[in-house]
C-alpha cells in the first residue's frame, strides 16, 4: 500500500510541475507532439496518401460515424421489416472477409468503402432483435445506453490519444487472454448449458475486454499510422466493431437491471394488496 500511495503522490507532483501553481490545465489535453502531424492528419482530416486533386477521403471518426449510421438504419429496417437472422449475419461477415481481403489502394478505395457501409448495414439487422426488445419494454434504455457507449468511447478512445506512444499496447496479451476466456466459456456453455451466474460473469467480463480493446486498438490505429500504415477503412472498421460489441452488452445488462426492477416492484404492489 505505501508503495501505492508513494507513486501516486510521485505522479502528482510531476502534474503539479506540468500544469504549473494555477491547477489543471486544459491545454496540456490538447498537446499532441508525441503524433506526428501526418497521423494527426490520418485520424482528424483527410488521408495524407491522397493526392491534392482528389476529393477528400473520410477521416477514420468521420467513416465510424458514417458506419454506426449505416448500423442504425438497418436496425431500423429490421423493426420495420424484421429482416435480421443468420442471412443478414453471414453477409455483415462476408463483407467483412471481402473488404479485408482488397489491397488498401486508391483504385479500391470507394469499393472497400462501400463494403464498410453494407457491413455496417448488415450488422444493424443482426442486432435488430436485442434493440427491437428493448424499444418494446423502455425506449430511454437504447438512448441512454447509446449516450453511455459513446461517452466511454470518447474517455477510452481519448486517452489513448493523449497517453504516451505505446503505453497502452501491453494490454494486448491480457485482452487477447480475456478474449480466449469468454471464447472458452461460450464454448462450455453449449455443451452444459447457461446459468444466470456465468451468464453476467461472461457479459460483465466481455464488456471490460472491450472497453480494454477501445484503448488498445486506438493506439494500435496511431502506432501502425506511424509506420505508414494509413488504412483508415480497416481502422475504422476495428473501432466500429469495438464499438458495437459494447453498445450491445450495455443494452443487455441495463435491460436486464431494468426487467428486474420492474418485477421487484410489480411483487411490492402484490404484497401491498
Amino acid at each position: 500500500m505505501e508503495s501505492m500511495f508513494g507513486s501516486w503522490d510521485a505522479q502528482s507532483q510531476r502534474m503539479r510541475k506540468g500544469t504549473g501553481t494555477g491547477g489543471f490545465n486544459m491545454e496540456s489535453l490538447k498537446r499532441l507532439g508525441h503524433i506526428s502531424p501526418a497521423v494527426q492528419s490520418h485520424l482528424k482530416r483527410a488521408s495524407p496518401s491522397s493526392p491534392p486533386s482528389d476529393p477528400i477521403p473520410p477521416l477514420v471518426y468521420l467513416t465510424l460515424c458514417s458506419a454506426l449510421a449505416f448500423s442504425a438504419l438497418g436496425a431500423y429496417l429490421h423493426i420495420i421489416l424484421n429482416i435480421g437472422g443468420t442471412l443478414t449475419t453471414v453477409g455483415c461477415l462476408a463483407a467483412v472477409a471481402f473488404l479485408i481481403s482488397l489491397p488498401p489502394s486508391q483504385d479500391q478505395e470507394r469499393n472497400r468503402f462501400a463494403l464498410l457501409m453494407s457491413a455496417a448495414l448488415l450488422e444493424g439487422p443482426s442486432v435488430g432483435p436485442i434493440v427491437d426488445l428493448v424499444l418494446r419494454f423502455d425506449p430511454r434504455i437504447l438512448v441512454m445506453a447509446f449516450i453511455g457507449t459513446a461517452i466511454a468511447f470518447g474517455c477510452f478512445s481519448g486517452a489513448a490519444i493523449i497517453a504516451k506512444r505505446r503505453e497502452y499496447l501491453y494490454l494486448g496479451g491480457l485482452l487477447s487472454s480475456g478474449l480466449s476466456i469468454l471464447l472458452w466459456l461460450q464454448f462450455a456453455a453449449s455443451i452444459f448449458g447457461h446459468s444466470s451466474t456465468t451468464f453476467m460473469f461472461e457479459l460483465y467480463l466481455g464488456l471490460l475486454v472491450f472497453l480494454g480493446y477501445m484503448v488498445f486498438d486506438t493506439q494500435e490505429i496511431i502506432e501502425r499510422a506511424h509506420h505508414g500504415d494509413m488504412d483508415y477503412i480497416k481502422h475504422a472498421l476495428t473501432l466500429f466493431t469495438d464499438f458495437v460489441v459494447v453498445l450491445v452488452r450495455v443494452l443487455v445488462i441495463m435491460l436486464k437491471n431494468a426487467q428486474e426492477k420492474s418485477e421487484d416492484e410489480n411483487k411490492r404492489k402484490k404484497r401491498s394488496f
